[in-house]
């Protein structure tokens, strides 16, 4: 069961913060809209360290 849950926080979840971030990133920039360009820079970097803070509480 520890396999199923180190996937999901190391493979799926960071995936989807990341490809969400990067779509508000874009939205936020060619609209300028300082909010939403922040909330995806934010996600982005959630993405990026998630799974490193995650897997180190869980193995």
């Amino acid at each position: 069961m520890a396999m199923v849950g180190t996937t999901v926080f190391s493979h799926i979840l960071p995936v989807i913060f990341g490809f969400f971030g990067i779509l508000l990133i874009i939205s936020g920039s060619l609209d300028e809209d300082k909010p939403k360009l922040g909330l995806g820079i934010a996600l982005f970097i959630i993405a990026c360290i998630f799974p490193y803070i995650v897997l180190s509480v869980l193995v």
